[in-house]
């Protein structure tokens, strides 16, 4: 798709180009900072508040790097921007401090995280913001709903399915065998029309993916590229990475 090439033109730091040992704390400003001087785009994760902000962290509770406790979901996004993590002067940053800080410096891919419930308010949010985004920017999620949500609320934005083969690890024990499978074999695609994939490196080559790519023409980003394993798959198989923990 090449309306999408500034998508695929540089490889994307997972959750920016963080470093724990250095103090660089995945998805915070000291992070995607690193990525822009490394001429990288940037992956990062979205949660929705109590009152409808969307704040860029991945986990949908605060401990695993932070300081408190608490569901996202359950907290206003001030009382968020309050805590502390516990290795950086890093706070976490509403999706419009993080557009303000990147600037269109670099790729945005904004993963939209989701409870499999139905909540638009995330998707809602998010549009609303990157309405006045100039930078190049596209969102994606794991559900088709999420997806759905922003085909129907902001169609001219740029939205990508995440995808992988098996959804084994226990993150997906809530969600039944067909729901895994529908999320597999994307019986979605109808209704999501994505403009993209990001599919696991791990599970490539795979049919789906492929599909997409070269039937379709749809640009595949792969996730998460941690390894030269993982680097050599990615270089056979999808279109550009999303790595971590080394610079390609």
């Amino acid at each position: 798709m090449a309306g999408l090439d500034w998508l695929i033109a540089r490889p994307i730091a997972h959750r920016g180009l963080h470093d724990a040992s250095a103090g660089v704390i995945e998805n915070t400003a000291s992070a995607f900072s690193a990525a822009i001087a490394g001429g990288y785009g940037i992956e990062c994760d979205l949660q929705v508040t109590d009152d409808g902000e969307a704040m860029v962290h991945h986990d949908d509770a605060l401990g695993r790097l932070t300081e408190g406790h608490g569901r996202l979901a359950g907290m206003s996004a001030a009382a968020i921007k309050a805590v502390r993590f516990r290795s950086s002067a890093d706070r976490i940053l509403t999706l419009g401090e993080l557009c303000d800080l990147v600037a269109g410096r670099a790729t945005l891919a904004i993963e939209l995280k989701s409870r499999f419930d139905g909540d638009r308010r995330l998707a809602q949010r998010t549009a609303d913001v990157l309405a006045n985004y100039a930078g190049p920017v596209a969102v994606m999620s794991f559900d088709p709903a999420v997806i759905e949500a922003a085909r129907s609320i902001a169609p001219g934005l740029p939205r990508g399915m995440v995808a992988e083969r098996h959804y084994r690890h226990a993150e997906w024990d809530r969600l039944p065998a067909s729901e895994k499978r529908r999320l597999a074999y994307f019986t979605h695609a109808l209704r999501t029309r994505p403009h993209f994939v990001a599919y696991a490196v791990r599970d490539l080559p795979a049919a789906v993916p492929l599909i997409a790519r070269h039937v379709f023409g749809l640009p595949l980003l792969t996730w998460t590229v941690r390894s030269e394993e993982d680097r050599r798959r990615a270089l056979r198989w999808a279109d550009q990475m999303i790595f971590e923990g080394w610079r390609p």
